[in-house]
């Protein structure tokens, strides 16, 4: 996990692109962004403390780690830990809420210019999703809402909104009645049938679907028997869960009319195009974040060569484009 992927078997350069007339641009939920490279929530912070790393204005766009009404200090720590192939987090969501982020962050992002920027929203019951979207209808420069819904609504047991059908239509329905921009709503895999799932956020209103979030895990120190999170589990994500979120991402697509964001495990140009083929209209690129800072950028440049060297004039013409002939 530590290390770097060399992305390097291309040899064509990235800004041959243009002038070879490919188009990298991908169009969804009345958006168009530049290309299908997008940094996931949870590992791109805010943004802003990415511009002197990453040249934003190359990415398709960034979702900022997920928001909520008032601010969270999140889980105790340790809170994150390092797997054979991925990581475990269970950071709690910690973050200084919608409103701080509307006054503080958003007016230093639009001073960017032509960069998407994706506001990630999640709650503990279908009020605060809805009160939380309500204050950032205020803010100007977002170009979209995405909903977490593996959070548990307290007011039924504890269940995840996105574990269940009904609480899932529930949330994304109120929700979409309230935002003022397209909604993708971001689906868990803990769950026994993501078709279903994706039929229920689709059927809702969500304007487009992404998946996956991270898989429930847990690790143990075996000398002190203790857990090596505080929170006991924790969310699994990285290389070791690309098989399983590449195939559910394909069923999604597969299930739904609405553009699907494929995620999971993304390190390497090579893993765009398959997602893409798998049907994802777009990707995101989380993890990869925490071991390369430049990750995304160095995704987009990859891309760019690979369709260069096979030809593709329209990166659009990736998507569902997998051979599953005999």
């Amino acid at each position: 996990m530590s290390e770097q992927p060399a992305d390097t078997k291309p040899t064509g350069t990235a800004n041959d692109a243009p002038k070879r007339g490919i188009d990298f641009s991908v169009s969804f939920c009345g958006l168009t962004f530049k290309n299908p490279i997008i940094a996931a929530s949870g590992t791109f912070g805010y943004g802003v403390e990415f511009e002197d790393i990453v040249s934003l204005d190359r990415l398709g766009g960034f979702v900022v780690k997920g928001l909520s009404r008032e601010p969270m200090a999140g889980n105790p720590p340790p809170r994150m830990f390092e797997t054979s192939a991925g990581m475990l987090n269970s950071i709690g969501l910690q973050n200084i809420g919608a409103r701080a982020f509307v006054e503080e962050k958003l007016p230093a992002l639009r001073k960017k210019k032509n960069i998407m920027v994706i506001a990630n929203v999640f709650g503990y019951t279908t009020k605060d999703y809805e009160d939380t979207v309500k204050i950032l209808n205020e803010g100007e420069g977002i170009a979209a809402y995405e909903l977490n819904v593996s959070c548990p609504n307290t007011r039924h047991g504890g269940m995840q909104f996105g574990a269940d059908p009904t609480l899932l239509e529930e949330v994304v329905y109120c929700v979409k009645a309230v935002a003022k921009r397209p909604l993708i709503v971001k689906l868990s895999p803990n769950v026994t049938s993501i078709p279903r799932m994706a039929h229920a956020a689709a059927q809702s209103g969500a304007d487009a679907i992404s998946l996956v979030n991270t898989f429930v895990g847990m690790a143990i120190e075996a000398k002190t028997r203790k857990p090596r999170i505080s929170n006991i589990t924790a969310g699994l994500s990285g290389p070791a869960i690309k098989p399983i979120a590449l195939r559910m991402v394909y069923e999604a697509a597969h299930s739904v009319d609405i553009p699907v964001i494929g995620m999971g495990g993304i390190t390497t140009g090579e893993d765009v195009v398959e997602f893409m083929l798998a049907g994802a209209a777009a990707v995101q690129v989380g993890t990869a974040n925490y071991f390369d800072p430049c990750a995304t950028e160095r995704i987009v440049s990859y891309l760019e060569r690979w369709c260069i060297e096979n030809r593709v004039k329209a990166v659009t013409d990736l998507t569902g484009g997998l051979d599953v002939s005999t």
